[in-house]
């Protein structure tokens, strides 16, 4: 069965950086757009980034823009999410999720409605 697997989450102080991971077990992930969403205790699920199948395009929210950045090696079948400078209230779980339902080149979304695969989080906190 399909699935994605993050990992890299952990604690860190805050101004400092991680980079998490999420594998893809399946081959059909390298033609699908990918993004990364988080949820902080108490709130709602929300988009951070995401990446169009190529690795071409990309799209974060305006809350990591400039501090984040999202990458894909396809040829491992794995995307990356490098967080700088992070910040005590990027502290949440966070998600990769794939859309292999839209297979168009520069395909990206913030709307998580968009995924049919998720994986299953990893935890980020960021100490004060």
């Amino acid at each position: 069965q399909a699935q994605l697997v993050e990992s890299g989450g952990g604690l860190v102080q805050a101004g400092g950086s991680l980079r998490l991971s999420c594998a893809a077990s399946a081959r059909m992930f390298t033609f699908s757009a990918m993004g990364w969403f988080r949820q902080a205790p108490g709130k709602v699920r929300e988009f951070v980034a995401a990446v169009s199948r190529t690795g071409g395009n990309m799209y974060y929210a305006d809350s990591v823009k400039g501090r984040f950045t999202i990458s894909r090696d396809n040829a491992k079948n794995t995307i990356y999410l490098q967080m700088n400078n992070l910040e005590p209230e990027d502290t949440a779980v966070y998600f990769c999720a794939a859309d292999t339902t839209r297979t168009g080149v520069r395909t990206m979304s913030q709307w998580d409605h968009d995924y049919n695969y998720w994986g299953q989080g990893t935890q980020v906190t960021v100490s004060s």
